[in-house]
């Protein structure tokens, strides 16, 4: 490796309050503009075309940057000034958001212009939540993520999930030109919010004979040294595994749902709003109990009870039709992964090397999020061949098969030492890890 893992800067822990209320507002507007944007996209789309393929081709341009641009991000995090790489995530956001408003303001936008900026914007989300990432464990003392993870994870659940699709939809409604320049007015002011982070912002380098910075590796052999190192640690393997399983139950619940709420379940549009929003609020309040939760029964044990809570999402759709049941699952669904969120972000945090943060967190969220579709996919094959209760069934056994690895790995004498190291704020060790 070209750089060198230095101590954690003490400004950090004298200016954790500070830089954790910074990256909280710009997190909570970015994820506003990011919520408004992946509602009013698709309903803009609408007026443009009858086609649902084509519609929900939208939605798919925001999310193929994570398949192709990830590796490759989390190498340029970790080369690059942390800080600097927000500002040109935002920059090219106000671009791209600028540019369908000024070709709605002049009556020339079209679709593939539509899908163009799609898929800059999502590169753009790629650098932005990458960068942001890496950024917080350089900016935040270790005794205080946790607290920082619940803030910014309840940021992100609210504003994403609740405020901004419901913002999205009365702005829609209002005109494409005022959502456009809503959006676009809020990214360039959230990016003045990141000059008040102090800390240090980007890897230092080292330093061979006579003070010449050494060659970096090339970019490959960074992304390979990348996913090796995510291999070689079993903790993060197997988080990473798990987060992979239960994320396509994520895919899977969010496929089936429509269909089968207003089908099978007969309730209509609004009800199933509910159901979805039902997720949500069980993620925000997750975000906001994990402290509590971890204090009186342990991290290793919430950790663990978010693998139950969001087999329960699918499960009670396999079981039942009663759509306040569905919903009851959706909510603790939602709220395991909330708590999951915070703890999974604190304990990566605490095992990553600043020097690493970025082709981690990239990594991870590939196989991550990867999930999604996937299960998508899948499920919708299975239901189709024996029914969507077998195919949420199916899924529920999924959730089920990581509980063993995981309480093998994340034992209790891993998890103890964890703690002392979440406490103490020490720098990861290759034993510890």
């Amino acid at each position: 490796m070209t750089e060198t893992l230095e101590p954690r800067v003490r400004e950090s822990a004298d200016h954790s309050g500070r830089n954790t209320a910074v990256l909280v507002a710009f997190t909570a507007a970015t994820n506003l503009a990011d919520g408004v944007l992946k509602v009013a996209l698709p309903l803009i789309a609408t007026t443009l075309t009858t086609s649902p393929a084509l519609v929900s081709g939208v939605l798919t341009t925001l999310m193929l940057p994570w398949l192709f641009t990830a590796l490759h991000v989390g190498v340029l995090v970790d080369r690059g000034d942390r800080r600097k790489l927000l500002w040109l995530a935002n920059f090219v956001r106000v671009a791209m958001v600028g540019g369908l408003l000024a070709a709605v303001l002049t009556g020339t936008l079209t679709l593939p212009m539509i899908y163009a900026s799609g898929i800059i914007l999502g590169v753009a989300e790629v650098i932005a939540l990458t960068a942001a990432a890496a950024l917080l464990p350089s900016v935040v003392s270790g005794p205080k993520r946790e607290r920082a993870n619940s803030w910014l994870t309840g940021a992100e659940t609210v504003c994403n999930e609740f405020i901004g699709p419901f913002l999205g939809g009365l702005l829609v409604a209002a005109g494409a030109g005022i959502v456009l320049g809503t959006t676009a007015i809020t990214y360039a002011i959230t990016a003045a919010t990141l000059v008040f982070l102090i800390g240090r912002f980007r890897v230092p380098r080292v330093l061979g004979p006579g003070g010449v910075e050494e060659a970096r590796p090339a970019v490959h052999a960074q992304i390979a040294e990348g996913l090796r190192y995510l291999w070689d640690q079993r903790v993060l393997r197997v988080m990473t595994v798990l987060v992979t399983a239960l994320n396509s139950l994520w895919g899977a619940w969010l496929a089936l749902m429509p269909l089968f709420a207003t089908t099978a379940m007969g309730v209509d549009k609004a009800v199933y709003g509910l159901l979805v929003g039902a997720l949500g609020a069980g993620g925000t309040i997750g975000a906001l109990l994990v402290a509590t939760c971890n204090r009186l029964f342990g991290r290793r044990q919430v950790m663990l009870g978010n693998i139950f809570l969001t087999g329960t999402m699918v499960a009670t759709p396999a079981l039942t039709t009663n759509a306040w049941v569905v919903a009851a699952g959706a909510f603790l669904g939602g709220l395991g992964s909330g708590l999951w969120v915070v703890n999974s972000r604190t304990v990566s945090q605490t095992l990553v090397s600043t020097a690493m943060m970025g082709r981690y967190s990239a990594t991870a969220r590939l196989f991550g999020w990867g999930a999604v579709p996937l299960g998508a996919f899948l499920s919708g094959l299975l239901a189709e061949w024996a029914g969507t209760q077998v195919a949420f069934a199916a899924f529920t056994v999924i959730a089920l098969t990581v509980v063993v690895p995981f309480l093998r790995v994340y034992s209790r004498p891993v998890a103890a030492d964890m703690e002392r190291r979440i406490a103490s704020g020490a720098e990861p060790t290759a034993a510890a890890q």
